[in-house]
């Protein structure tokens, strides 16, 4: 296969907003995207992007993105790779390029001597998780995602302040 796979720049900035936005409505969240190209390229010029990601691509066309960023674990003493998005768009689905993505970032996670490479799905993403099983994943059961944003998160971060409540 003629896929390739490489490290994105800041100037591919428009085609990772473009999945993440492909992403949100996939998801079913098509009006949750906030962030802008201009937002992705001036993260990803700067001394230290908060993310890294892989496009997939044949005869310089993208047909996927792995998206992910450093994590550390206390118990084993390193740092994991979390990847955050990961998408290809049904049109390129069933011709391995999400398997050559997470083969990649799995390599990636090995030369960086990372013992963890994770990531969340959606419950109801069968397919994903079929998917995701078939190399090796397992799902954790015992542990539930929690997230605060927004009004949540305002409110906690800002208690004790004077002028709070």
């Amino acid at each position: 296969m003629d896929l390739q796979i490489r490290f994105a720049v800041p100037d591919d900035a428009e085609t990772i907003h473009r999945f993440i936005v492909a992403l949100a409505e996939y998801e079913r969240e098509p009006g949750a995207v906030s962030c802008t190209p201009e937002d992705l390229r001036r993260q990803m010029s700067s001394a230290r992007p908060p993310f890294e990601c892989l496009l997939a691509e044949r005869h310089g066309h993208a047909l996927g993105f792995a998206l992910f960023f450093h994590t550390y674990s206390t118990w084993r003493g390193k740092q994991g790779i979390f990847l955050e998005d990961l998408f290809v768009p049904p049109q390129h689905r069933g011709q391995g390029v999400g398997k050559r993505l997470l083969v990649a970032l799995a390599r990636l996670a090995v030369e960086r001597d990372c013992p963890r490479l994770e990531w969340s799905v959606l419950d109801w993403n069968v397919s994903a998780i079929d998917f995701y099983e078939s190399l090796g994943a397992r799902a954790l059961p015992e542990w539930i995602h929690y997230r605060l944003t927004d009004a949540p998160l305002a409110a906690l971060g800002n208690e004790g302040k004077m002028g709070a409540s």
